[in-house]
């Protein structure tokens, strides 16, 4: 079962879509990730993206911790379907977007402080790439925002384009995320 882990929703259970191939981030991992990003006040008023959203765990657990502004992009119609739900279930603020996370970033900007990208693991690494670069190209990174990028442990280290500095690399069992931060321009 996946729930909030704190914040105004702290406790209540997320729906997961079934059977969709979604990967929810366990609450080991989210608990440790949500920790360090309030060590660096890095949540409250934050303007935060959730690419490849599957239940709307990040966004939703954001949204939960004082997140401002939080948009969840989910390609797999039935997947964005139970984020909806979800979001009008926990009563928390957040925009679902059910498109590809290309046609997303594709879309106006506005710079954001925090985004997360968990794509499925079979995603490829130029796949991933060319979101990455889209996020620093197309103007969707505040000044000092961050980027969280979590991945299998068997994934290379993701390819990241001029204007984004790795940070730290994290690892939990199977799981692995990695940080990294806007560089200025």
């Amino acid at each position: 079962m996946t729930r909030i882990i704190a914040g105004t929703a702290g406790g209540r259970e997320l729906r997961t879509p079934q059977g969709r191939g979604t990967r929810p981030t366990s609450d080991r991992v989210r608990e440790a990730l949500f920790s360090s990003l309030e060590a660096r006040d890095a949540l409250s008023g934050a303007r935060v993206m959730d690419l490849y959203a599957g239940s709307g765990a990040l966004g939703l657990e954001s949204a939960s911790r004082g997140a401002a502004e939080v948009t969840l992009v989910e390609s797999d119609r039935q997947a964005a379907s139970v984020i909806r739900d979800n979001v009008a279930r926990l009563g928390l603020r957040a925009t679902v977007l059910a498109v590809t996370v290309t046609s997303a970033l594709a879309g106006a900007a506005r710079p954001l402080d925090l985004v997360f990208l968990d794509p499925p693991y079979d995603l490829s690494e130029e796949a991933l790439a060319g979101d990455l670069e889209a996020l620093v190209s197309r103007g969707w990174l505040a000044e000092d925002a961050l980027v969280v990028v979590e991945r299998s442990k068997r994934s290379a280290e993701p390819r990241w384009p001029a204007g984004l500095q790795p940070e730290k690399v994290k690892k939990y069992g199977e799981t692995v995320l990695w940080y990294a931060g806007r560089l200025d321009p």
